[in-house]
C-alpha cells in the first residue's frame, strides 16, 4: 500500500504553540486521512494470514483472563467487596474490564520505543509527520480494547440480564487514558532513537504498573497511606472508574476525572513538544 507524502514546513515552531492543545488536535485533524490509513495498515497487517481473523484478537485478553480469574478468583480467592452479594463471575468479569483497559495502555506504550527506529524510511527519505505514526498505533489499540469489550459486554448481560446505562460513560472514562498514552507514547518514540535500552526498560515499566493499578483488587484495599500516591495513577482510576461503569452502574466521580484529564492534557502537550523539539535529530542519530 502506497501512502502520501504529507508536506510539512521546515519552520522552527514556538514551543507555546507546541505545547498549545487545541494547536495539537488542529494539527493532528489536519493529517487525520494519513492516520487513519497506517492504523488501517496496522491492523492488517496484524490479522493477514491468520485464520481466525479479528477473533484472534481476543486469544490473549481472554488467556490472560482465564489464567488470571483462576489464580486470583479460585486459589487466592479475591474478591472486589464492592456488593455483598459479589459473586465469581462478577469478579471474574471486573477483572477482565481491568485486564482490557490495562491492555490498551500496555500496546501503546510497547510499541512506543521502537515505533521511529522500526520506519527509517519516514525519517530519512521522505518528507513526513512523524508524530502522526504514535496516534496510528494509539487508534490500532483504542479498535483492539473497543472489540475486547465485546465479550466483556455478552458476559454482562448473561451475568445480569441487563447492561446498565453508565456504560456510555466509557468514552469519556478512557479519554484522560488517550490524552496520556499518546503524550507518554511521543516522549518513548524520541527516547527510544537516542537511548536504545529504553525498549527493555519499559516491559517491566509495565509489569509493575498492572499490579499497582487496583486490576485484581479494589482500591478500597490499598492502605490509607498510600491511597493519596495510589489515585495519582491514572490507569488505576480509569480501571477502577470503567469496572464501576459497567458492573455496577456507578458515575465516574467527576473530581477525580478531572484531575485525571488535567494530568492527560499536560502529558499530551509535553511529550508532543518533546518530540517535535527533537525529530530534527533523528536522522543524523539513526
Amino acid at each position: 500500500m502506497m501512502l502520501p507524502v504529507a508536506q510539512t514546513s521546515g519552520k522552527r515552531i514556538p514551543l507555546l504553540r507546541l505545547l498549545a492543545p487545541w494547536e495539537i488536535v488542529r494539527h493532528l485533524c489536519q493529517q487525520g486521512p494519513l492516520i487513519r490509513q497506517i492504523a488501517k495498515r496496522d491492523l492488517l497487517m496484524r490479522y493477514r494470514g491468520s485464520y481466525l481473523g479479528l477473533l484472534g484478537s481476543l486469544v490473549r485478553p481472554m488467556a490472560m483472563f482465564a489464567v488470571y480469574a483462576v489464580v486470583f478468583g479460585y486459589i487466592f480467592r479475591s474478591t472486589l467487596g464492592n456488593t455483598p452479594q459479589e459473586s465469581k463471575l462478577d469478579f471474574a468479569l471486573a477483572l477482565f474490564c481491568g485486564l482490557t483497559v490495562f491492555d490498551f495502555v500496555s500496546e501503546c506504550l510497547s510499541r512506543a520505543p521502537m515505533l521511529v527506529l522500526a520506519n527509517p524510511n519516514y525519517v530519512t527519505k521522505v518528507v513526513f509527520p512523524l508524530e502522526i505514526l504514535c496516534v496510528s498505533i494509539v487508534g490500532a489499540a483504542l479498535a483492539q480494547m473497543a472489540i475486547s469489550f465485546v465479550p466483556l459486554l455478552a458476559g454482562l448481560l448473561l451475568a445480569h440480564g441487563a447492561i446498565p446505562l453508565t456504560v456510555l460513560y466509557l468514552p469519556l472514562i478512557v479519554l484522560p487514558l488517550i490524552l496520556i498514552c499518546l503524550g507518554v507514547g511521543w516522549f518513548l518514540a524520541s527516547l527510544g532513537v537516542f537511548v536504545r535500552d529504553i525498549n527493555s526498560i519499559v516491559p517491566v515499566f509495565l509489569t509493575i504498573l498492572m499490579f499497582a493499578s487496583a486490576i485484581f483488587y479494589s482500591p478500597s484495599k490499598v492502605p490509607p497511606e498510600l491511597l493519596s500516591l495510589f489515585l495519582l495513577n491514572p490507569l488505576a482510576v480509569a480501571a477502577d472508574q470503567a469496572r464501576n461503569a459497567l458492573l455496577w452502574g456507578v458515575a465516574p466521580s467527576w473530581p477525580r476525572y478531572l484531575l485525571m484529564l488535567a494530568i492527560g492534557l499536560v502529558t499530551l502537550s509535553v511529550g508532543y513538544a518533546f518530540f517535535m523539539r527533537t525529530k530534527r535529530a533523528f536522522a543524523d542519530v539513526m
